[in-house]
């Protein structure tokens, strides 16, 4: 059963209800309860395995396909046995034990099993050419996944020597996917035969559904290759309306306690949702929409655990890495903090307390201190060195293409300011921004950096381990949207998954940051600010400033009228 949190429930019900009453939407005829949900992501895959689809896995799919664990409000992983029980078991290499629920079932009818792990690891593991992963952190770790074909019960052994510490970030929430719709899908009988027997043909039709079949947009949508495994399934999509879960009526758990959640994801326009009363949950970047009206909500202020950063190319302009130190140089970390990085709620010390430093440790981390001293030459605009590095390049002059998912108000300003900053280096920095851009374009060539959080994800971000951040400049990894690769680099995070002792971890974790200074593939600025906003009368809703958004419990969400 899932944990839910009363002490802070508690002190954010005294929150709201002193907020002015929000009306939440009806479902229409059938007056079915609604509360409405804006949030500043996209939404193009049902995958959270896909680079595409890892924005939105948490944030919105969480209470959809649910997996074996799920990121708390804090961004800690918690174990959810309504989907099953993981536990390490004695072995000659590391063993996880997995049992899925007895009663677990799709909403379509077909049971969860052993498979679904198989076909998620086969994908995610980087072994099986042609799927597109965000991450094969931990998968690429695993030897095998014993399963018998529609078991309840797997065993996941990791390759001899190979100790994977954050085993509990796999198989997780809105990233276990249906094995049965991409089999049928991809005309293959047996997923968990074609993965064992290495069938490469099999293999590859299971990978072009992977990569495109899940994919979603508003509009028309066959809702039998979407089928839920949590409280809420998928009912309709639509560009003015929304995406609409409802409850699943196959859910074996407590049922939710409102049945339809309406999910407003970019592009909608959600300053109007937001002050129309269309929504009574809205987590969106602090200053992002000018001049919002949210006098009828209660509202806080919260540094993330995503990082704000500008995500840099490692080819064309910046192929050569003095170029990308022209830049870092050049660019005003300490002013964007001030002005667009500091929040209300932050703590003087810690997460959210200053510009941030790194790219793989958290603030509030008693690493944080001591891995950050490369950082010091960044603090803020320097145009003669900046002029130096780049003469290192033989080029006077340099343009540089900023892209981010518009509108963003505090982006917008970002991009600004870096470009009084930088202009007297003889760097133009320019505003690429676009409503539909995604972070793809960057290795496609159509901007030079991305403006975002990790991977460039335009919302919710982060988690408290940060695996996501660490990977995320991994060679082959799907969210290293600016292809670097840098061998000693994937060594230490190699290293840094399967050692826990603490010197060990402090000695990688410095050497990791004194190398990506060295090599900017990435601009750290702040702990992404977010703005979570409550509508008078809901219940049990809890900030959740990381990648699962303050959407984590929305099955717990009431609305009081």
């Amino acid at each position: 059963m899932r944990q839910s949190y009363p002490r802070r429930t508690i002190a954010l019900l005294a929150a709201t209800a002193a907020a002015a009453g929000l009306a939440s939407g009806c479902s229409g005829a059938d007056q079915v309860p609604s509360i409405g949900y804006a949030v500043d992501t996209t939404v193009t895959s049902y995958n959270g395995g896909t680079t595409a689809g890892s924005a939105s896995a948490q944030a919105v799919f969480g209470r959809v396909l649910t997996g074996f664990f799920y990121t708390g409000p804090d961004g800690q992983p918690v174990a959810d046995s309504d989907t099953g029980t993981a536990k390490e078991v004695p072995g000659e290499a590391q063993t996880i034990q997995y049992r899925l629920n007895p009663k677990g079932v799709y909403s379509d009818g077909v049971p969860t099993s052993c498979d679904d792990l198989v076909f998620t690891w086969a994908a995610r593991s980087g072994r099986v050419p042609g799927f597109d992963s965000a991450s094969t952190a931990g998968y690429e770790d695993i030897e095998r996944v014993e399963c018998q074909p529609g078991s309840k019960d797997g065993t996941v052994v990791f390759r001899p020597g190979r100790r994977y510490m954050p085993w509990r970030t796999l198989f997780g929430a809105g990233e276990l996917m249906p094995a049965h719709i991409a089999a049928q899908a991809a005309n293959v009988p047996d997923v968990v035969t074609a993965v064992q027997q290495d069938d490469r043909d099999a293999l590859g039709r299971l990978a072009e559904f992977w990569n495109k079949g899940w994919d979603l947009a508003p509009g028309d949508l066959d809702a039998t290759r979407f089928p839920a495994s949590g409280p809420y399934r998928i009912e309709s999509f639509d560009a003015d309306d929304g995406l609409v879960l409802v409850a699943n009526e196959r859910w074996w758990g407590e049922a939710p306690a409102t049945g339809r959640i309406v999910v407003y994801p970019k592009p909608a326009d959600l300053a109007d949702k937001i002050e129309s009363g269309s929504v009574a949950v809205a987590d969106i970047g602090a200053g992002s929409l000018p001049d919002l009206d949210l006098s009828a909500y209660a509202v806080q202020q919260l540094p993330s655990r995503g990082v704000e950063q500008l995500v840099l190319g490692t080819r064309g302009v910046f192929e050569q890495a003095a170029a990308r130190r022209a830049l870092a140089l050049c660019v005003p970390r300490q002013a964007l903090f001030d002005e667009l990085g500091r929040v209300t709620e932050a703590p003087e010390a810690g997460l959210g307390s200053g510009m941030s430093n790194s790219r793989t440790v958290q603030q509030d981390s008693l690493f944080y201190p001591a891995v950050t001293g490369a950082a010091g030459q960044y603090a803020g605009s320097d145009v003669p060195g900046a002029k130096a590095a780049l003469a290192e390049t033989g080029q006077k002059t340099l343009t540089v293409r900023v892209g981010y998912l518009a509108p963003d108000a505090r982006r917008a300003r970002t991009v600004s300011m870096i470009a009084d900053a930088c202009r007297g280096a003889g760097i133009t920095v320019q505003d690429a921004s676009t409503p539909d851009f995604t972070p793809a374009q960057l290795a496609g060539g159509a901007v030079d950096a991305v403006l975002g959080g990790p991977g460039g994800a335009p919302g919710p971000a982060g988690s408290l381990d940060g695996r996501e951040d660490i990977g995320g400049l991994r060679s082959g990894s799907g969210l290293n949207i600016g292809q670097f690769r840098n061998g000693r680099y994937d060594a230490i995070t190699d290293q840094l998954a399967g050692d826990d002792d603490s010197t060990d971890q402090l000695n990688l974790l410095t050497e990791a940051e004194n190398l990506l200074w060295a090599q900017l593939p990435s601009v750290p600025l702040f702990a992404t600010p977010r703005t979570i906003a409550f509508g008078g009368g809901l219940e049990h809703a809890i900030p959740g400033p990381s990648r699962a958004g303050s959407g984590w419990n929305m099955d717990q969400w009431v609305l009081q009228r």
